[in-house]
C-alpha cells in the first residue's frame, strides 16, 4: 500500500508506492527535493524525520552517520517508507519545473583535456532540447542497466552539445572505453539533468567555490552562465589538483580573471614535487580556502570534487561559521567501474 508523505515547511504531501524511496517519488511526482549521487553517499538528500518510519534495508547509508540517525536525520534517496511521514527538507524551486529525461545521444567529439582527462561532447536529436541548470549532472546509462554520472560543463545558454569532463579511472570498464575504443558518431543513452546543485541566484551574497579535480566541471558552466548573465557578485575559486598538469583548464581560467573584474582565482597542488617550479598555494584546498577566508559567515560556498575532500571542508567550514544553508555541494561519488 502507498504511504502518505508531508513535506515541511512547504506543506505539499505525496504519495510513495512500496517499492520506491521518499526521493524516487518526489521526482515522480514533480517536487524538487535536494539530492546529488542518489547512493547515499553524499549526504545531500539528508532531512529530518519528524513523524513516522522509514527502512533503509541491512546497512546503514554511507553518509547517515549513528548520531545522525538518533538527532532523527534521515537520507531520502535511500528510505522506504514504513509508515506515513511527516518530513522536514527544503524544496528547490529552481528546479521544479524541469523535466528528467531519457534521450539518446551521439558522441560528437572526444578531445584529451591532459593525461587523465577526456572532454565528451553529445549531440542530441534535432528536435529534443536538455532543460538544465548550470551545476547539474546527467547519468550515462550503459547497455547492462548501470549507468555513470557526469556534470555538465556547459551552461543551458550554450547547449548545442552536451559537454563533460571525463576522468580515468585505471581499470574502469567505462572510462577505458571512452579513452581506448570510443569514437566519435557513437551512441549512447541519458538521463537527466540530475541533482539539485546549481547556483542560488536570489542571494546576493559573495561567492566561494572549491574544486577538487574534474570538480571543476560544473563550475565551468556555472562561471560561463554568471558571464553571460553579467552577474556582478564577487566570486572567488580555489581549485585543488595533485600536479599542475591536473589543472586542465588552468589557462581559461587564468583568462576569466582577466576579463571579468568580480573573478578571483587560487590554484592548490597537494603532491607536487618541491623541485617543481610552483608559486602558487601548497597543500589541501580547503585549508587554503580558510587562510584567505577565516570567517565564511558572509558568504555562500559551493564544492565538488572527491568525497574525502567533501567531509573534511564541511566539518572545517563549520567551524569557521559557514551556516549549514550556505553550502552547496556535488560529492563525486564514483561507482565502481571496474564491475
Amino acid at each position: 500500500m502507498p504511504y502518505t508523505v508531508k513535506i515541511m515547511p512547504s506543506g505539499h504531501q505525496m504519495e510513495v508506492d512500496d517499492d520506491e524511496t521518499v526521493l524516487e517519488a518526489a521526482l515522480r511526482q514533480g517536487i524538487a527535493l535536494p539530492y546529488g549521487c542518489r547512493n547515499g553517499g553524499c549526504g545531500s538528500c539528508m532531512g529530518t524525520l519528524v513523524e513516522g518510519e522509514v527502512d533503509y534495508g541491512p546497512m546503514r547509508p554511507r553518509a547517515l552517520s549513528e548520531a545522525d540517525e538518533a538527532e532523527g536525520k534521515a537520507l531520502f534517496c535511500q528510505a522506504y517508507p514504513i509508515s506515513d511521514l511527516v518530513i522536514e527538507v527544503p524544496e528547490i524551486g529552481a528546479a521544479k519545473d524541469i523535466v528528467i529525461k531519457t534521450l539518446p545521444a551521439r558522441v560528437v567529439e572526444l578531445k584529451r583535456l591532459n593525461h587523465d582527462v577526456m572532454e565528451m561532447r553529445l549531440k542530441l536529436p534535432a528536435s529534443e532540447r536538455l532543460q538544465f541548470l548550470a551545476g547539474q549532472y546527467i547519468d550515462i546509462l550503459l547497455k547492462d542497466g548501470r549507468r555513470r554520472s557526469f556534470s555538465l560543463a556547459n551552461p543551458p545558454h550554450r547547449d548545442e552539445t552536451l559537454e563533460l569532463h571525463i576522468r580515468h579511472v585505471p581499470g574502469g570498464f567505462f572510462t577505458t572505453q571512452v579513452f581506448e575504443s570510443m569514437k566519435p558518431k557513437a551512441l549512447v543513452r541519458i538521463e537527466g539533468p540530475l541533482g539539485s546543485f546549481f547556483l542560488r541566484e536570489d542571494s546576493d551574497r559573495p561567492i566561494l567555490m572549491m574544486a577538487g579535480g574534474t570538480g571543476f566541471a560544473p563550475f565551468q558552466a556555472m562561471f560561463e552562465h554568471v558571464f553571460a548573465e553579467n552577474l556582478d557578485r564577487p566570486i572567488h575559486l580555489f581549485w585543488g589538483a595533485r600536479r599542475p598538469e591536473d589543472l586542465y583548464h588552468d589557462a581559461k581560467v587564468r583568462r576569466w580573471c582577466e576579463e571579468h573584474a568580480n573573478f578571483s582565482y587560487t590554484a592548490v597542488l597537494s603532491e607536487a614535487e618541491e623541485d617543481v617550479d610552483w608559486k602558487g598555494e601548497r597543500g589541501w584546498v580547503h585549508e587554503s580556502l580558510l587562510r584567505a577566508y577565516p570567517d565564511l559567515g558572509a558568504y555562500d560556498v559551493y564544492m565538488a570534487g572527491p568525497p574525502a575532500m567533501i567531509e573534511a571542508a564541511k566539518k572545517a567550514f563549520a567551524e569557521h561559521g559557514l551556516a549549514p544553508d550556505r553550502l552547496f555541494f556535488d560529492s563525486f561519488e564514483y561507482a565502481d567501474d571496474s564491475q
